[in-house]
């Protein structure tokens, strides 16, 4: 396997820059994700990687070689896409082998290769079949097959497992993970489930409009994202976001939203110092606002009235949704707490899970 270098890499198509000044370092062995909504330049940055588009500025290395202008086919990749792209006349073993004979690789040496793929894969009952034999699941790991007894220097996937029922998804998630830590493989991932990326990815790269947002780990991602995109857009539901304004009461910095006080932690007044006005956004993951009683008594000075809109229960928990004035925050609540929709409450945001976010910029206050 290999590393795999992007410098400054951009692409544009006419006046529109679908992808701008993208530098990143994928390591060797590493399960790199591409994170983003459709239009992001995620599945664009992997074609380019690919050499399936024409660069428009930078480079590209994978390993010691600049690839920027060498053809797919010289490349040293094998790549997975969404579709399967599986010949439906062949067989399994016809269909994983066909890239191997293309170069004349010795027969003895394909039949090694793919029944140590479809070993790995869990398919090696499964070679004689053809493709409308198959599952949706058995389809795509003949693909995944077919990748792997390229022995390439890297994996691109494009959203492989989109066309996969839920049930289908999480399992082969959880097998392309298993794959990953056997081949010791270097993968670069494109999807925009942020669930694949939070449990797959070694690190992710969150894009939007072109634009690399952040590179982190998922527990950094999700726990230090950088800017309000980042926050909103990884963690299911969404980071609550409330806008309000800085007021200084003696030594002490309150936050005002909707004609409710609280005082802040000292980690966020000292962050506001950095504030290019006197707006500030408050930033809470659902599961750090609290709801039930003894709760909310141990945290005085964060505590916010709010009525509830909707209860949704969940089974294990409860999602709670709360309207304060013109905001709405979300909560996550246990199985065995009650509430009457449009009742009021007392609430309670836990201030050492407290975000803020400059509200000109959108950046973290934090980072």
């Amino acid at each position: 396997m290999a590393s795999v270098v992007l410098e400054h890499v951009s692409k544009r198509y006419g006046q529109v820059e679908a992808v701008h000044d993208v530098t990143l370092n994928v390591e060797d062995q590493e399960f790199l994700i591409l994170l983003g909504p459709s239009g992001c330049g995620k599945t664009t940055t992997l074609r380019m990687v690919a050499g399936l588009e024409d660069l428009s500025s930078g480079a590209i290395h994978i390993g010691s070689r600049d690839v920027s202008h060498v053809p797919p086919k010289d490349r040293d990749i094998a790549m997975v896409f969404q579709n399967y792209a599986l010949y439906p006349h062949m067989s399994v073993f016809e269909n994983m082998a066909f890239g191997l004979k293309l170069r004349k690789v010795p027969k003895p040496e394909i039949e090694r290769r793919v029944k140590e793929a479809a070993e790995i894969l869990g398919i090696g009952g499964l070679l004689d079949r053809k493709p409308k034999e198959l599952s949706g699941g058995q389809r795509q790991r003949v693909a995944l097959g077919r990748a792997i007894v390229r022995e390439p220097l890297a994996f691109l996937m494009d959203e492989p497992l989109s066309n996969l029922d839920a049930k289908l998804r999480t399992q082969t998630r959880v097998e392309l993970k298993r794959l990953h830590q056997r081949l010791g493989a270097t993968i670069i991932y494109v999807t925009h489930d942020q669930t694949e990326a939070m449990t797959m990815g070694t690190r992710i790269v969150v894009m939007k409009d072109g634009i690399v947002q952040q590179v982190d780990t998922p527990d950094g991602i999700y726990h230090r994202p950088a800017n309000q995109f980042v926050a909103t857009f990884v963690g299911t539901p969404a980071m609550n976001l409330l806008r309000g304004a800085l007021t200084r009461q003696g030594d002490t910095l309150t936050f005002r939203t909707d004609d409710q006080l609280m005082t802040l932690p000292s980690h966020i007044a000292h962050a506001a110092s950095a504030l290019t006005g006197e707006a500030m956004v408050l930033g809470i993951r659902p599961e750090d606002v609290h709801v039930s009683q003894e709760a909310v008594a141990r945290l005085p000075q964060t505590q916010i009235r709010a009525v509830i809109r909707l209860i949704e229960p969940m089974g294990h928990e409860n999602m709670v949704y709360l309207d304060l004035g013109t905001q709405s925050i979300t909560a996550r609540a246990a199985n065995d707490w009650y509430g009457t929709v449009g009742d009021t409450i007392t609430c309670a945001l836990d201030p050492a899970r407290l975000h803020a976010f400059d509200a000109a910029t959108e950046k973290s206050l934090l980072s």
